[in-house]
């Protein structure tokens, strides 16, 4: 191979990209306002586990030996560090006019008016007062910071005022204050007149009592604070021990964690900012300037008055009526059929467990567990199976960040029902989205399989855009029992010849399919690659597109998230960002013609295809194909929620002379005439 540049774009800041790509919707006045509401939520979501995770990993980084770090970065890790926080700070002020400039006068235009930085006005002093007397003072737990105070504590992500007041004296005190959002509603509604609808924070609700929490003090000022903390968990050795214990106890130390952001009121005085830095052990690089209030993803809670109004047109969720007339194992066994969530109903999901749990013939259940939804209905259906004679076998990943807890707390309720629990696989986790149903008749058995790009979690698949595969075809279904049975005993070795499955043959089947159209391209022919996923960080895949764009085939790349390739000739990328997550993963090489057509649950990054177990499915059926081709083709037209990314990671709107399209509500239609 020639000595050729691969450049690459780091991870993180790839990913500061994307969410800046969710900024610019909240900035969209085509965007109904409230729907800009939630996409400011969203960011400021995201930015939170951004600090509590990578920002967290990459300070620690930078205080380690350089000769001892592992991972390559594109610029030394303080330079990199350097280069995050300037792009944030930048983010932030962008978000801080959003919200000032647009979204604030918008909903005033349209009769809400949200208090922010202003007295109460004379009318809604009786209620503020009555509701902080009943409801907000019972939650408040007042700290006065003295030199006295040994280690002073804030809770992870927790809301507090900082109060700078004076004594009777003229001395200086200072104190924090809870904010109990946790608790209470952050936005509370006031008593409305002619012209407006009234809402206040909780925060200002406070602010208005301050007097009254601290008497005999004179209030000078006070400041909205929060510190994340570094929220990963650290097993040093999954291999030995008991794992579930080990990671039990680290979910209690979560809270415990270094910092790794202090979000304060920018306009906080310096002394007050030097005293807080001193008593809480803070770096400079911890502090990080904000507005006067924070965790704004509490915009969610923000009410709508006039609601369906200032929102999104609904998109009715859709059905199909072949499985409402019959049982999804009778479809099942004269086709296979495939599912687009959110458009197309997750109950047919519910149905396949539901159906097997209560039929007398189905004689064992298997499937994958990786986020599993807080009030899991698929849950509770294998629990009834069990309770039923099903043998049920569940591998739950106990590994999967921020949701550790509640699938320990699934996992113990299922084994409790009789469900044999497989925890997670030491130095993996187990990514895949699959189950496995298998009915006895007549002395035969017949497998059912699923195969999804995302996870059993009705509660998700609510807004994030994936599909699945229902299917008894004998290859699938074979191999996906095979993969359980490695799954209960992982010294047993399988091959591996139609799903694609990391650990086993997920690389090299991939480099083996962009070799294919790298040497049709160099004989003159079509050739073509159309990935969509959500990351792409592995450089060894990274080198082999580009070798593939340098050879002259298309490469078109949908991503959603983290980008680490650059455009080139041959070589373009999208991302689209719109009502729902895009989340499914979609491998497509031309093939000379015959295309090949994969699905499932890896992205092509260093941790799925090398440190996760992951399923990829190849799509087969004609119509199904036609399906998924469709979804792509308009995914490519997009040109009002697409966005190029150039070679700066920035941004850039498709635009062209075409008619607008917006892919998903385009796609909408498409599944509403398939199955009118």
């Amino acid at each position: 191979m020639e000595n050729t540049e691969y450049p690459l774009t780091d991870r993180d800041y790839s990913w500061l990209s994307f969410n800046n790509r969710v900024l610019l919707e909240a900035a969209d006045p085509a965007v109904p306002v409230y729907e800009r509401i939630k996409f400011l939520a969203i960011y400021s979501s995201n930015l939170d586990e951004f600090f509590r995770v990578r920002v967290a990993a990459l300070r620690s980084i930078v205080d380690i030996d350089k000769e001892k770090i592992n991972r390559k970065f594109t610029l030394p890790p303080a330079e990199l560090l350097e280069k995050i926080l300037k792009e944030v700070n930048r983010q932030q002020e962008e978000f801080g006019r959003i919200k000032r400039d647009r979204i604030i006068p918008e909903l005033k235009e349209n009769g809400i008016y949200l208090y922010r930085d202003e007295p109460v006005k004379p009318a809604h002093n009786e209620f503020v007062d009555h509701y902080f007397k009943s409801k907000v003072l019972s939650h408040l737990q007042p700290v006065m910071m003295t030199s006295a105070t040994e280690e002073p504590y804030l809770d992870n992500r927790a809301l507090y005022l900082m109060v700078d007041m004076e004594d009777d004296q003229g001395d200086r005190h200072f104190a924090h204050l809870n904010i109990p959002s946790d608790v209470l509603p952050r936005f509370i509604e006031l008593p409305r007149d002619d012209q407006f609808y009234y809402y206040i924070a909780l925060d200002d609700v406070i602010r208005e009592n301050l007097d009254f929490i601290f008497p005999g003090y004179t209030i000078k000022d006070s400041y909205s604070i929060k510190l994340n903390r570094d929220a990963d968990l650290n097993i040093d050795d999954e291999f030995s021990g008991n794992l579930v214990k080990k990671i039990r106890k680290q979910i209690t130390k979560r809270n415990l964690g270094v910092p790794s952001r202090f979000l304060y009121d920018l306009r906080m005085p310096d002394y007050l900012l030097q005293y807080l830095a001193n008593a809480f052990h803070l770096k400079e690089d911890d502090l990080v300037a904000g507005g006067r209030y924070h965790n704004m993803n509490d915009l969610f809670e923000l009410p709508n008055p006039l609601s369906p109004s200032l929102e999104n047109e609904t998109l009715p969720v859709l059905r199909i009526p072949e499985l409402d007339s019959r049982s999804v194992r009778e479809v099942m066994e004269e086709k296979d059929m495939m599912l687009h969530f959110p458009y197309q109903t997750y109950d047919y999901v519910l149905r396949y467990f539901n159906e097997a749990a209560f039929d007398p013939d189905v004689t064992e259940i298997k499937a994958t567990f990786y986020r599993i939804a807080p009030e899991s209905f698929v849950s509770s259906s294998l629990i009834t199976a069990a309770r039923n004679g099903k043998k049920v076998t569940v591998f739950v990943e106990i590994k999967a960040r921020f949701d550790e807890a509640n699938n320990l707390k699934w996992a113990e309720k299922m084994e409790s029902a009789g469900i044999k629990i497989i925890y997670s696989i030491p130095g993996l986790k187990v990514h895949a989205k699959v189950a496995l149903i298998t009915r006895k008749t007549e002395g035969k058995e017949k497998n059912y399989a699923y195969f999804g790009t995302g996870n059993f979690n009705e509660k998700t698949a609510e807004i994030y855009a994936d599909e699945a595969l229902l299917t008894t075809s004998e290859k699938l279904s074979g191999e996906l029992s095979s993969l359980f049975d490695y799954l209960e005993d992982d010294r047993r070795v399988f091959d591996f010849s139609h799903l694609l499955i990391s650990q086993f043959n997920i690389t090299d089947r991939f480099g083996s399919m962009i070799e294919n159209e790298i040497e049709n391209a160099r004989a003159g022919k079509e050739a073509r690659i159309v990935l969509k996923l959500n990351n792409i960080e592995d450089p060894k895949m990274i080198r082999r597109l580009y070798d593939a764009a340098r050879a002259g085939v298309k490469v078109e790349l949908i991503i959603r998230a983290i980008c680490c390739i650059l455009p080139e000739e041959n070589l373009t990328i999208r991302r689209i960002v719109d009502r729902y997550l895009e989340h499914s993963r979609v491998y497509y090489f031309h093939n000379g013609g015959e295309q090949k057509i994969y699905m499932g649950s890896s992205d092509w990054m260093r941790r799925n295809l090398y440190r996760r177990i992951e399923v990829v499915f190849p799509v087969e059926e004609l119509s199904m194909r036609r399906q998924v081709i469709e979804m792509i083709d308009l995914q490519l037209q997009d040109n009002v929620k697409a966005t190029f990314i150039d070679s700066e990671s920035k941004n850039i709107r498709v635009q062209n002379n075409l008619p607008p399209l917006r892919s998903q509500v385009a796609f909408h239609a498409y599944l509403s005439d398939l199955h009118s």
